[in-house]
This record gives structure tokens, C-alpha cells and sequence, in this order.
């Protein structure tokens, strides 16, 4: 059983492991990690990727987690606490592979008190949603423990600090690389100057042990982490872009080794901190442009949300920018709560779905803390905004949950490409060692490791999130908000556009509203009015602007059925507006012309509204443009009154279906994409949400007040609708920039590669060229994409 690998991990078992089920382990930890993962069915671990597990440590966690218990503590680290819900973000060092990830995404499976569980993989972290009356913070803690996942939890998380070590231990690197480079060159100026051959021997041997001594810290801490990346790829058969690098610094280390230890000088000390130094440099500077297009990516900070603020002269739209604390609000049914605040009025029922991932319904009563996020289900309360908007946070919220299982082909593809060109690097640089070792072995060692640096994929590598994150933050400053770069692929892979028609191609409030039927008294036209206030369907707030009368009843058991209509009581009359079938109980008429709200009081019917839908401006053109490209189909739960008129805005070629449900609206996207197409869906809101989510792409457009869809993966400002086929448009302009990029970041290796084998290039040189090829490409793609953008987005 000698030399055998852990099952779990892959560390050597030695001459004496732990046996389990016939299969050998390291220790007895991770057998029990083993053990766990085998009694709850999660086998699919170690499918993922081999022996990905790590090697448990013998330390006890029994006691470590005891302070999760302290109530001020809990509170201080909990994300989000209301009723049995919890979240809580946990930083998981451990985190390093794709199995990891799959595994901690899986928690539900170890304990069912888990709701949902997430992991952010660039910034080491797992976000839990649990129930905390069935799972306590320090079991939580415990459970991550035990499959050895352990949370570091410091005084800064509690502190909400959120300190960068990693940023300062590169910063830390860079200086004891320039430091050394400095130093080493100085000793090196000799050998550079005219004369320096008649040095005598011994400057030359001091010189060179002094800048042996200065080179170890540079190649052994400020060089380890490409050794790092390098070893693991290995140890999991891949192949990184770190290795030529690491191939190259281990060349040059063991060949100006040779050189101090047999008194020949210092060979290649000065370039090789040189080297790792300007590695270093490129390394942070391209960190640097990512957390800038990082922060500009935060575009949802100017969210086009609106709400309505109560004041001293009636209600009044405002931006969610300007909200301040202290102001009261009024929030409907199914809109988002944008603010932390307090309960002053109504009856809160409360749907933390998008914080918590549970859709069950939390009841609040007057003077109950609300969180941002929460969505109201029934009828409108009046809140008093505590903390001031933070859209950072609603960001957050509209990012937690995805559960379309969508894969970017094209960072796949990218990455592939990355691993051959790394495998073609590898073998120029030995042949072309192998080439000069027959002339020079020291010119071999230089032209090996100066094939190594220059020829670098990093380019390729940037390529896309570069261009894509430009492309994404111009879009925000047009007034398209995107929820991550790879909608951009989705749009460019579209075939087929799915609009809705009320709210989407209408104008929800400029509507021509009539009545026909019994003559309503104020009376009556008040509780209309007072009914419609809960409500954010388009239709109610086309009467709600249209009425004069004041809201100013009480609405009890509100209810909204999507596709249907509303339902309430006011002073013990049961009041219903809606669809014929809904407040009639019979079918729609299908000769009418315009949509209509039917009307009930008393299970008296009254008659009904008649709205007549104007049009988007620069519909038609946006249309005629769309349809030359896509096919174009219309879903709307309206009836065939403008069918007419539609038919006329869409032409022959589409496809328009009327008297649709929410349901039947999913089920017929979910049938195009069983016919292999790449739909597109374009709604506005509740009744379309189902549509959003099974759509490859959903689209929002949103007015001035916008009940929040975390169903799709952009937002529109209605005002900007006109530019609608200019920004499906520029997706493939951003593919013909990723193309270009390609050509020269190609271009540059070739050319890189040319001079390297002919010995012309010293390696200091490769290495400043190296990231100036990264940044070459950096700023292709932000100029380009701009510059496009300032042609072709008017």
C-alpha cells in the first residue's frame, strides 16, 4: 500500500493508511470528510476533479466556533436576519477548485436547515441562507468544519472593514523585487561599463554572492505564487499560463546559480529581478484596471427604480436616488421595499424571496423593522425610510440567485485555446533550447526563458471581460442595464425576440380611458381609485392617473391574480376589476378594440373601462429593423382588439398570440426553445416574469415606477426603448472587437516569438513587453468599444 495516493486529497498515504471501504486515506480526517460525502449520495465531488479534497488537520473545531453563540456577535457578522431566515457571507480560504465549489453549493444536501447556498470563487466566500431555528450560526460554522471548509472569521468582518491582505502582500512582493533589482543591478554596472573586465576577482565573486543572497527572497517569496499556480495546475493535469513563466524564473535562477558558485560572474541575477519585478508590476496594474471596470460595473447604483413619496401635498414620484431618511413611502403590491424602513401604515406582508431565497410570505405589523428587498404582497403600505438607499445592496440582491444553468461558451473556448498555445509555447522554447545548447549553453538558457515570458496568453485572456465590460458600462450610460457580461453573448446568440405588448410597446400612462355602463357615483369612483392604488399593473395605473377622485379608503383582503385582475374590500362591498371572465365569469368579446377593465361592486356589475394603449415612439422603426434579422413574435394577455393595428406595426412574418396567461407565456418560450431557437424575451414586469426567467435572455422594460424583476438579466429604461435594435445590434460589433483583439494579441506573440528564438530579446526585455501586450489589448478594447459606441448608439 506504499506510495498510494489519499482518496480524498491525493497526499501520499505512506506505509501505514487509514483503510475505509477498501479505499485508502491520508488520515483519519479526511476519511470522516469521505465518509460524510459517501453517506449523504454526494459522490459527484470527487467526479468533478479527482482527489480534490483537502488534507484535514488534526486541530479540533469542537471549542472554535463557541463565540458564534455571544447574540452581539451573531448579530454584528448575520447579513440579514427576519422571523427563522438568516443569511450570512462566511471567507473560505480553502476554496481552490471546481469540486469545492459544486460542494458548497450543495450544503441543503448535509443539512436541510440549509436553504440555499452560493459561492463567490474569486474572493474565496460562500454566502448561506439558513433557518436558524433549526441550524444555529456555530453549527453552521461547525458543519463547514467538518468537511474541513473552515470559516476565518476575524475582527474586521465583525468591524465591516473589509481589509485587502492580498492586495497589500502583493504590494509587499513588488517592493522586495524593485528593492533586490536595484541592488543587483548596481553590482551588475560593472560588467555593462567599459573596463569592467579589469575588475579584479575578488569584487566580481562579492558582487555575485551579494547578489545571490539579494535574488532568493525575490524568486522564493516575491515569485511564489506563479510557482504556486504552476504546481497545482500540474497536480490536477492542467496546464497554466503560469508555468512558462515558472520554467522561465527556475532557468535563470539555476544558471546564474552556476554562474556565482563557479566564480563565472553573476549571470542573468540582474535580469531575473528585473523579470519577476515587472511581472509583479503587470500583475497589480492589471488587478488595478479590474477593480476599476469592477467598481464601473456597479452601474445598478443609478438604477432607473422610482418610488412614491407621501408628503404634505399628495403623493410624488421621485428617483430611489434622492429617498432620504425620514421620508414615508408608499409601496404596492408586488413592488420592491427599497429601503430599510418602518411599518407606519397598512398591513405588511412581506415576500424575501430575493434575499433569502424563501418565497413564503413574512406578516408585519405597524412599527415592524422591514429589510430592503423585501417585496410587498397585498395592498399598499405606508413605510418610513431608516437607513438611506443603498443600490449597492438591491445590486447584491439582483445578482444572489441565477438559476439559469447557462455556460459561457466562449471564455470556455478562450480558455481552451489558452491551454494549446501555452502547450505550443512549451515546445518552441525547448526546441529552440535544444537549437542554441549545440552553440552556447548560457544563450540556450537566455533564449529559453526569453520564449517562455514573451510568448504569454495573457492577452487572450483579458480579451473578454475587457471587451465585454466596456461594452456592458456604455449600455449603463445609454440607459440598458446589464446584469453580467455574458448577456452579451446571449443577445449576439439570439435568433428569436418574444415581445409582451401592454407596458413594453405601450405606454402605461398615456392611455385614453373611458366608461361605459351605470353612471358611478364619487363615491364609487373614490374606491375605484383607492382599489387601483395597490395595484402596478399597467392598466391600473392608466386609471389610477386618469381618475380625479381621492384615495382615500382602506382596502382589506387585497389580492392581485396575475393575468386576471384585482379583488378587495372596502366598508364590507367586495369590489372586483379586471377581465371579463374574471369579474363576469364570461369569455372576452372578441370584436373589441380596446382593452377594458371590467367593474363589480357588491357582485353588482357596473360596466367597464375602456383603454385605448398608445405606442412607444420609434416603435415601427425598431420593429422594421428587428424583424429583418429575428423572428418576432407577440404574446399579450390583452384580446384581439388591436390585432389589427399590431398586425400592421409586425407584419406577415410574425407570429402574434393573444388572451395569454403568465403560464401560457412560459410554456410557449419554453416551446420555441425545445424547436432549437435562442429566444429573447422583452416584458415589463409581474406577468411576465415566468416568460423572463425561462427565456435565454429577459429584458425589463422599466417606467417611472418599477416593480423590480430579479427574473431578467437586463433593464431598459422605457425612454430608451427607440435604441432597442441599436443595442442587440452592437453585440456583434463587440464580437467583431473580441475577433481583433485575437488578431493582436497574435500578432504580438509571433512577432515576440521571432525575436526570442534568434536570441536578439534578453528576457528583462520579454518581461516588460509582456504586460504591455496585456495592456495593449486593455485599451483596444476600451477605445474601440467607444469609440463604436459613439457611432453607432445614438
Amino acid at each position: 500500500m506504499a506510495g498510494q495516493a489519499c482518496v480524498h486529497c491525493g497526499a501520499d498515504c505512506g506505509k501505514h493508511p487509514v483503510i475505509w471501504d477498501d479505499k485508502a486515506f491520508c488520515c483519519h480526517g479526511c476519511k470522516t470528510v469521505y465518509q460524510i460525502l459517501h453517506e449523504k449520495d454526494m459522490g459527484e465531488y470527487y467526479k468533478i476533479q479527482p482527489m480534490s479534497g483537502i488534507r484535514v488537520e488534526t486541530e479540533s473545531h469542537s471549542n472554535k466556533f463557541a463565540f458564534l453563540d455571544n447574540e452581539e456577535l451573531k448579530v454584528q457578522l448575520l447579513d440579514f436576519t427576519d422571523g427563522n431566515i438568516s443569511k450570512v457571507k462566511f471567507f473560505v480560504p480553502s476554496i481552490h477548485c471546481a469540486s469545492c465549489i459544486w460542494l458548497l453549493e450543495h450544503l441543503d444536501t448535509l443539512n436541510p436547515a440549509i436553504s440555499y447556498s452560493t459561492v463567490n470563487f474569486p474572493n474565496k466566500e460562500v454566502y448561506v441562507t439558513f433557518r436558524n431555528d433549526q441550524i444555529s450560526l456555530r453549527q453552521l460554522a461547525e458543519l463547514l468544519a467538518a468537511i474541513h471548509y473552515v470559516p476565518e472569521i476575524t475582527l474586521d468582518q465583525l468591524e465591516k472593514k473589509g481589509s485587502i491582505s492580498s492586495s497589500r502582500s502583493l504590494l509587499v512582493k513588488i517592493g522586495i523585487a524593485a528593492f533586490s533589482f536595484m541592488n543587483i543591478m548596481m553590482y551588475s554596472f560593472p560588467e555593462y561599463l567599459p573596463g569592467g573586465d579589469l575588475l579584479e576577482q575578488d569584487f566580481k565573486d562579492v558582487f555575485g554572492w551579494l547578489s545571490f543572497i539579494l535574488i532568493l527572497p525575490v524568486v522564493f517569496y516575491s515569485a511564489s505564487d506563479y510557482f504556486l499556480t504552476a504546481y497545482k495546475g500540474l497536480k490536477h493535469k492542467i496546464i497554466s499560463i503560469d508555468l512558462p513563466i515558472t520554467l522561465g524564473i527556475t532557468a535563470l535562477f539555476f544558471e546564474s546559480t552556476y554562474a556565482v558558485f563557479s566564480g563565472n560572474g553573476i549571470g542573468y541575477m540582474d535580469s531575473l529581478a528585473g523579470l519577476v519585478f515587472f511581472l509583479l508590476v503587470g500583475k497589480w496594474y492589471q488587478g488595478k484596471t479590474y477593480q476599476a471596470l469592477s467598481f464601473e460595473r456597479d452601474y445598478k447604483s443609478y438604477f432607473p427604480v422610482a418610488i412614491t413619496r407621501l408628503t404634505e401635498e399628495g403623493e410624488k414620484v421621485i428617483p430611489i436616488k434622492n429617498l432620504r431618511k425620514g421620508n414615508h413611502i408608499l409601496v404596492r403590491n408586488q413592488e420592491l421595499v427599497p429601503a430599510d424602513a418602518r411599518l407606519i401604515k397598512g398591513k405588511g406582508n412581506i415576500d424575501y424571496a430575493f434575499v433569502t431565497g424563501e418565497s413564503i410570505p413574512v406578516p408585519k405589523q405597524k412599527d415592524d423593522f422591514i429589510y430592503a428587498g423585501g417585496r410587498q404582497v397585498g395592498s399598499s403600505i405606508e413605510l418610513e425610510v431608516i437607513n438611506e438607499v443603498e443600490q449597492s445592496y438591491l445590486t447584491q440582491l439582483w445578482n444572489q440567485k441565477d438559476t439559469r444553468q447557462t455556460t459561457n461558451a466562449l471564455d470556455n473556448h478562450i480558455n481552451k485555446i489558452s491551454q494549446y498555445f501555452t502547450l505550443a509555447v512549451l515546445f518552441i522554447a525547448f526546441t529552440a533550447f535544444v537549437f542554441w545548447a549545440f552553440h552556447d549553453i548560457s544563450a540556450a538558457i537566455y533564449v529559453f526563458t526569453s520564449v517562455l515570458i514573451i510568448a504569454c496568453p495573457c492577452a487572450l485572456a483579458l480579451t473578454i471581460p475587457f471587451t465585454f465590460g466596456n461594452t456592458m458600462r456604455v449600455f449603463g450610460r445609454k440607459g440598458f442595464y446589464l446584469k453580467k457580461t455574458d448577456v452579451i453573448e446571449q443577445l449576439h446568440k439570439t435568433t428569436t425576440i418574444v415581445f409582451d405588448k401592454t407596458g413594453t410597446l405601450t405606454l402605461s400612462r398615456k392611455m385614453a380611458v373611458g366608461f361605459e355602463g351605470v353612471e358611478l357615483s364619487p363615491d364609487q369612483l373614490d374606491k375605484v381609485k383607492s382599489m387601483v392604488r395597490h395595484s402596478s399593473h399597467p392598466l391600473s395605473g392608466a386609471l389610477y392617473e386618469h381618475l380625479e377622485a381621492e384615495p382615500c379608503y382602506e382596502v382589506k383582503h387585497y389580492e392581485e391574480i396575475p393575468g386576471m385582475g384585482i379583488t378587495g374590500t372596502i366598508e364590507k362591498e367586495r369590489i372586483n376589476l379586471g377581465s371579463r371572465q374574471f369579474v363576469m365569469g364570461e369569455e372576452e368579446q372578441s370584436d373589441s378594440k380596446e382593452s377594458r377593465v371590467y367593474l363589480s361592486i357588491s357582485g353588482e356589475q357596473k360596466g367597464f373601462f375602456s383603454i385605448k394603449n398608445v405606442y412607444r415612439d420609434g416603435l415601427q422603426t425598431v420593429i422594421d429593423d428587428l424583424k429583418s434579422h429575428y423572428d418576432l413574435h407577440l404574446l399579450t394577455g390583452d384580446n384581439e382588439a388591436e390585432k389589427e393595428r399590431l398586425q400592421q406595426v409586425f407584419g406577415s412574418t410574425a407570429v402574434l398570440k393573444f388572451n395569454q396567461s403568465p403560464t401560457d407565456k412560459k410554456a410557449y418560450v419554453e416551446a420555441l426553445q425545445k424547436s432549437g431557437k435562442n429566444v429573447l424575451m422583452i416584458g415589463d414586469g409581474l406577468n411576465d416574469a415566468g416568460a423572463l426567467a425561462a427565456s435565454n435572455t429577459g429584458i425589463s422594460i422599466a417606467d417611472d415606477v418599477f416593480s423590480f424583476s430579479p427574473a431578467c438579466d437586463a433593464i431598459l429604461e422605457s425612454s430608451k426603448f427607440a435604441q432597442l435594435n441599436q443595442f442587440i445590434r452592437f453585440t456583434r460589433t463587440s464580437f467583431r472587437i473580441v475577433r481583433l483583439s485575437f488578431v493582436i494579441s497574435f500578432l504580438y506573440n509571433f512577432i515576440g516569438l521571432s525575436f526570442a528564438v534568434s536570441a536578439i530579446l534578453s528576457p528583462l526585455v520579454a518581461a516588460i513587453l509582456m504586460p504591455v501586450s496585456s495592456v495593449s489589448v486593455v485599451v483596444f478594447a476600451t477605445l474601440s468599444v467607444r469609440w463604436m459606441a459613439a457611432r453607432k448608439l445614438h
